[in-house]
């Protein structure tokens, strides 16, 4: 591969996609069973969603109409998602860039893995700071 490989980190969000009917009671699980703290969401989500503390990470659970099966959605930041996006391409991921609207100029990609999970690429947070 000729591009140079930007460094890779796990991000701090996992998302669970989850269908429709299995969604209060996977909501349930977490906030009553297993009594994760509940974080209050974004009032704009086009998507039901429901976050909880996940140790360091922010576990994201999003109910998804016509989904048949529950998918785990993973983050990873890099300190330059454009040279991430190119060496990511020669290294053959397949960009998914229409399973999910992302926000303009936000720099962030969707890949597929060889097992086909998704992963959001993101830039560094604290880079962005500074």
């Amino acid at each position: 591969m000729a591009g140079a490989s930007p460094t890779y980190r796990p991000g701090r969000n996992l998302a669970l996609k989850v269908p429709a009917p299995e969604f209060e009671a996977t909501v349930a699980f977490y906030r009553d069973v297993l009594k994760f703290r509940e974080i209050p969401g974004p009032a704009d989500s086009a998507t039901p969603t429901a976050r909880f503390e996940f140790g360091d990470k922010v576990l994201w659970v999003d109910r998804m109409d016509g989904l048949s099966q529950s998918e785990i959605w993973l983050e990873i930041e890099t300190d330059d998602p454009k040279a991430a996006a190119t060496y990511l391409a020669e290294a053959g991921c397949i960009r998914r860039d229409e399973i999910e609207p992302l926000p303009e100029g936000s720099g962030a990609f969707w890949i597929a893995s060889p097992s086909r999970t998704i992963h959001l690429v993101v830039g560094d947070p604290a880079q962005a700071r500074t």
